[in-house]
């Protein structure tokens, strides 16, 4: 089977309506996606079952729910937009990784850019005040702010939404 075969013959078209779950959390990883159409976030419940909004996917990402295939999903993947996502059998995925050429080099730089956003979260709540948060969430998804409602991206950068609101403002001030 030569390599596009390969590619074209592992995923399906699917339609996740805005609202819907592609990924519930402590379910097996089965299915890996690349969303070509619409956003998604991840989101898992703290101890107080609250949910706190992890991750933004938006076009042309990867959405994973662990980095290894079936095992449980370390977090539910909820579309915030109707989303259009080519998805695929995760062990099969990366069966073909390092035989076909295409593939390896989608997961290679799907997986860096998953860890850099991943760390890049890590040190903004550890480290940053809101004005800071803010600004590093729009240099990482500059095309959201206006497509997802903004308590999520006060939830996902750990502040409330009058944090939020206050952050902005000052962001605005700052870059006049």
């Amino acid at each position: 089977m030569n390599k596009e075969t390969i590619s074209q013959s592992i995923h399906r078209i699917d339609h996740i309506k805005k609202g819907n779950l592609f990924l519930q959390v402590e379910k097996p990883c089965l299915e890996i996606g690349m969303i070509e159409k619409g956003i998604m976030r991840g989101f898992v419940y703290d101890h107080d079952g609250n949910e706190v909004t992890t991750h933004f996917y938006q076009e042309h990402d990867m959405v994973i729910g662990s980095y290894i295939p079936n095992t449980n999903t370390t977090m539910s993947v909820q579309a915030l937009e109707d989303c259009k996502i080519s998805v695929a059998n995760y062990s099969q995925v990366m069966n073909n990784v390092n035989k076909d050429r295409e593939i390896t080099e989608i997961i290679t730089k799907q997986f860096q850019k998953l860890n850099h956003q991943l760390q890049a979260r890590l040190v903004s709540l550890l480290n940053l005040n809101s004005v800071e948060k803010y600004a590093l969430f729009l240099k990482e998804y500059p095309s959201l702010l206006n497509r997802i409602p903004h308590y999520y991206i006060a939830n996902y950068l750990g502040i409330t939404p009058t944090q939020l609101s206050r952050a902005r403002k000052q962001f605005i001030n700052k870059c006049k």
